[in-house]
């Protein structure tokens, strides 16, 4: 049976390695510790602790209060010897051994006589790559959450697990900024030396698997793996076909990668080893916001399916029909499943090395086409570059799509210089030969406010004309602005639309936003010339 109770004082229930408790890891004093409790059970205990509802089909819905998305600012790095000379500090904010030991020591004194659930899980589908995690969650739901989120040891294998990381979330815990050496009152720590990740103050469920994602992009690159803030499908019944979406939150990672004809790896996070591309994590965490059956019928149909986590999503009280339209919570709602909630995913969760790379981008400014064709110079470029649009509701305090350049398409989750992560890909993209697009899910005939969003069925026919290689074969005009390859013509899509100067009334004012958006580009990429090569600078100058 794959449920049995293991007592220790009548406090502990669930099943544990007996040699691996959170008493042996010097944890102790705490309520009730649920180890390793299935969907039914961790429903049935959030529901007892009133930490939501539920919903159709058995969904559970749930609110994360004032918190309803990530908080970067809070995230710091301890500053140990170890890893002082590989971090990335202007992007990490540091804190110091001593405020780590004070928040650790008075998080735990916070815990004292409350109960906890664990989850002990894998970040990675390659056994080889795998890191074992233990998830500590003061909330039910957020036990419920992270084992959606990543990979899940089966009966046998949790006999024997004992975790390499442990993460503490605590959203009733407040951190002291002065005593603890952080920003705010929510905090969320990473001490490489003591392989604990503290969390507190926030119930946003999203930092639970962020905080892994930090770690193994930190952990990876030094065995040659490349982590990667991406979605991944290949081929029916081949893996060789194996394609690799980039992109920050809202720019189409999920959407895109949730190809029906196409077999789903992942919606968001990979590494690319020698082995080819695995997924980190053993589920999804798609945006529901303006969801329908008829545009994304698969991720829809999750919505109301057994132990799928509604987060933040206005429902009618009664019927507990799901409001798709209303953001009046937050837009950034989102539901949590299993990949096999979603029939065209892959068992294994594995693919090839990536034969395309596309970069997604949400251009607010209007200027760029919807698909490129990169060299990888340029591919180098754009990757460090990370030009998007932070979409409302991703981050506190984003309310409308604000342009920025979030390098590797992922800074908040990047401890390492971006270089590192550059250099990984560029050596890869060498080795196996991959073709790199630059897609734009943004605006077209004008700038937010003006314009209108990228079709979406636009978007899908030029990424199948990309992946099936008919694309590359068809004739291609260069881009005055950035230089790089735009298709003049692709079935099913008009030839209006992969010329955005077309799509502009007014021409002039077209030129002018073009203008500004290449000097924001150029103005960004001048802390990358002191560590990039020639090729790559002859493209940021102009050249």
């Amino acid at each position: 049976m794959y449920y049995a109770s293991l007592r220790s004082n009548g406090m502990t229930n669930g099943r544990v390695n007996p040699q691996f408790t959170l008493e042996d890891q010097g944890i102790t004093g705490l309520g009730t510790v649920y180890y390793n409790l299935l969907e039914p059970t961790l429903i049935e205990q959030a529901l007892a602790r009133k930490e939501g509802e539920l919903g159709k089909g058995g969904a559970f819905l749930v609110s994360t209060g004032k918190f309803t998305g990530r908080s970067p600012k809070d995230k710091h790095v301890v500053k140990t010897a170890s890893v002082a000379d590989s971090i990335w500090w202007e992007n990490n904010a540091e804190m110091s051994e001593a405020g780590f030991e004070a928040l650790f020591e008075d998080m735990i004194a916070h815990m004292q006589g409350r109960d906890y659930f664990v989850q002990d899980l894998f970040g990675g589908a390659d056994p080889a790559n795998r890191l074992d995690v233990r998830m500590v969650t003061e909330l039910a739901w957020h036990g419920l959450f992270i084992r959606h989120m990543l990979r899940r040891p089966d009966a046998e294998e949790l006999e024997e697990f004992t975790a390499d990381w442990t993460v503490i979330n605590c959203p009733s815990f407040q951190a002291n900024p002065e005593r603890h050496n952080c920003r705010s009152e929510t905090v969320i720590a990473m001490n490489f030396d003591r392989r604990i990740i503290l969390i507190g103050g926030t119930e946003y469920a999203g930092e639970n698997k962020k905080s892994v994602f930090s770690l193994l992009n930190y952990l990876l690159p030094e065995k040659g793996i490349m982590p990667m803030h991406c979605s991944a499908n290949h081929a029916p019944g081949n893996p060789v076909d194996t394609a690799v979406f980039f992109g920050l939150s809202g720019t189409g990672k999920t959407t895109l990668s949730a190809d029906p004809s196409r077999v789903l790896i992942g919606d968001d996070e990979h590494g690319w080893s020698d082995r080819g591309t695995f997924n980190f994590e053993g589920g999804c965490y798609a945006k529901t916001i303006n969801l329908s059956a008829e545009a994304e019928p698969e991720i829809f149909a999750t919505t109301s399916k057994f132990g799928t986590v509604i987060e933040n999503m206005v429902y009618d009280p009664e019927t507990k029909e799901l409001d798709f339209d209303d953001d009046s919570l937050t837009a950034n709602m989102r539901c949590a499943y299993p990949l096999e909630y979603i029939s065209n995913a892959s068992p294994t969760a594995l693919g090839g090395h990536p034969k395309n790379i596309i970069m997604l981008t949400c251009d607010s400014f209007g200027v760029l086409p919807p698909i490129a064709r990169l060299t990888p110079a340029q591919a180098m470029y754009h990757f460090l570059s990370g030009f998007t649009a932070k979409v409302a509701g991703t981050e506190r305090g984003v309310t409308e799509p604000q342009p920025t350049f979030s390098t590797c398409f992922g800074a908040p989750f990047m401890p390492r210089r971006p270089e590192v992560y550059g250099n990984l890909l560029r050596e890869k993209i060498a080795k196996h030969g991959a073709t790199c697009w630059l897609v734009n899910t943004g605006w077209t005939g004008g700038a937010y406010g003006k314009g209108s969003r990228m079709p979406i069925r636009a978007t899908r026919s030029l990424l199948s004309a990309a992946l099936d290689g008919t694309l590359a074969n068809g004739t291609f005009r260069t881009d005055p602005n950035f230089g790089f390859e735009v298709p003049t013509s692709v079935p099913g899509v008009a030839d209006l639309l992969l010329e955005p100067r077309r799509t502009w009334e007014d021409k002039d004012a077209y030129d002018a936003q073009a203008e500004k958006l290449v000097a924001m580009f150029s103005e960004n990429f001048q802390q990358y010339l002191p560590y990039i090569d020639d090729d790559v600078r002859a493209i940021a100058l102009g050249g």
